[in-house]
């Protein structure tokens, strides 16, 4: 999770303990000083963080009281969920994708939280852009398990998509999900031939197979190019 800004952070930082189920709905979580103290960083950025979450439905704020975990915003579903790909050969469009990195990597607290498993646990990594009929359409960022998907880093992604083979390696049971609009930093707007100013649409998703979770993925978008329809 590099380039990660600080507020974002502790944003995944929350959200992976609500995840978890270190807390709960209706469960304080820790205050603005606290969170201030534990991350190192300005009290303006812990409350950017937590303003956010809590603008987007995932904490409650009670003057005087402090900040509790809402209803959680993730969804479930048990409907097939389509590939990229499939998605664009859909419209009749040409896909392509370019695999930028592929690695075995160590999972973080955070990462091992929402993975379900112990810090440093070995996870596969890949890094992925998506094309349509030539224009960057999608940069894909996913860790997956390996106990799971133990062929992950001899797939040709050239071919087939790291969902295609989870699909059949990992057969999904369960999916939660996230949307949000974020500036993407240097590196992604890059990849993604984005304008100077546009939004990037992010969808951050966590799929189950087994009673353990198969994969973590950030899904990035242009905006201006790209937006979600019900196929969840």
């Amino acid at each position: 999770m590099a380039n990660v800004p600080a507020y974002q952070a502790i944003k995944d930082h929350i959200l992976a303990a609500i995840q978890a189920g270190q807390w709960r709905a209706g469960d304080q979580v820790p205050s603005e000083n606290e969170l201030v103290k534990q991350f190192g960083v300005a009290r303006m950025t812990v409350n950017r963080a937590v303003r956010e979450l809590a603008a987007e439905g995932v904490l409650t704020r009670s003057q005087g009281a402090g900040t509790f975990v809402a209803a959680t915003k993730y969804q479930s579903t048990l409907v097939d969920i389509k590939s990229i790909a499939e998605e664009i050969r859909g419209r009749g469009h040409e896909h392509a994708a370019e695999l930028l990195k592929l690695q075995a990597v160590k999972a973080d607290a955070v990462l091992a939280a929402e993975m379900g498993l112990e810090p440093g646990s070995q996870l596969y990594y890949s890094l992925i852009l998506h094309r349509e009929n030539g224009q960057p359409i999608q940069l894909e960022e996913r860790w997956a398990n390996p106990q799971l998907a133990p062929d992950y880093l001899k797939q040709d992604y050239g071919r087939v998509t790291p969902n295609e083979y989870l699909t059949r390696s990992a057969p999904l049971s369960r999916v939660e999900y996230r949307i949000e609009a974020r500036r993407p930093d240097r590196s992604t707007r890059a990849k993604l031939a984005m304008d100077k100013d546009e939004p990037c649409l992010v969808l951050h998703r966590r799929t189950f197979s087994k009673g353990q979770v198969a994969s973590v993925a950030n899904l990035y978008h242009p905006a201006g190019r790209y937006q979600f329809s019900g196929f969840f």
